[in-house]
């Protein structure tokens, strides 16, 4: 790659531009959305992400168990994962897919993740292997194999549809999503991981009983996922939200 080739890269793919509310809540300015409730980012994954996929009841029983997600962002969804992981009995080898445009540079990551003191030992190994390159990047914490795809997820989401040497190298050989954390960007303002497309790829990466959860409600996003493939209900969301949806891979008709 030529330095051109490297310095186009390199600002496609780079940090993002950040503005810090109160409480330390990182806020995307390309976006214009923030990356975690205010009301409580922690306990928002938990609610949406965790509970909304059963987790983590369904580890249990499990010898590996693989969780894809659109968003990376500052990582909390992931360290929750993985600390929910290490709260099993017997907890099965975990492999966390997520999909990220414009990963956050460590000292980012540190400022966000500071917010959640319960997290403070994870953070702090998350942040001393961080080093995100465009492609593929797999990093190891404790049980859980992290493969951050940096790059158009619509562009990635082909690769793990063939299952790439990346991911054959972390130990996949036929990969099959147990359970999908979707969460962009507001569908409003990040429409690019909602798409039709998109979800109709999520879908035929999604085990036979594989799930999905997402904090929006939009209309639009319902009917897109029922089209992939997915049956999805409204339920209760966090805090001041009225509705999230949850979902789980349509049963094969005759």
């Amino acid at each position: 790659m030529t330095d051109e080739e490297q310095r186009k890269t390199a600002a496609a793919f780079g940090p993002p531009d950040l503005e810090w509310l109160d409480g330390d809540v990182p806020r995307a300015e390309g976006f214009g959305d923030t990356y975690f409730s205010k009301a409580g980012g922690l306990e928002e994954t938990r609610h949406v992400f965790l509970s909304g996929n059963g987790l983590p009841e369904r580890f249990e029983g499990r010898e590996n168990f693989t969780i894809a997600e659109f968003g990376f962002g500052t990582g909390l969804n992931f360290l929750a994962a993985v600390q929910a992981l290490e709260s099993v009995a017997n907890p099965p080898e975990l492999t966390f897919i997520s999909f990220e445009l414009h990963p956050m540079t460590g000292e980012q990551l540190s400022r966000a993740l500071a917010a959640f003191p319960e997290l403070t030992d994870w953070a702090k190994k998350l942040t001393a292997v961080w080093a995100p390159q465009p492609g593929w990047t797999i990093l190891q914490l404790g049980r859980a194999r992290l493969v951050l795809g940096v790059g158009d997820a619509r562009a990635l989401i082909a690769e793990l549809q063939n299952v790439p040497r990346v991911l054959e190298q972390a130990g996949s050989v036929a990969l099959q999503v147990d359970a999908w954390f979707l969460d962009g960007f507001s569908p409003a303002k990040n429409p690019e991981l909602w798409d039709e497309e998109l979800l109709v790829a999520t879908a035929n990466l999604t085990a036979p009983d594989g799930t999905l959860a997402t904090y929006t409600s939009a209309g639009w996003v319902r009917r897109n996922l029922q089209a992939a493939g997915f049956e999805i209900e409204k339920v209760k969301g966090y805090a001041g939200k009225r509705e999230m949806v949850i979902g789980r891979k349509a049963a094969l008709r005759n």
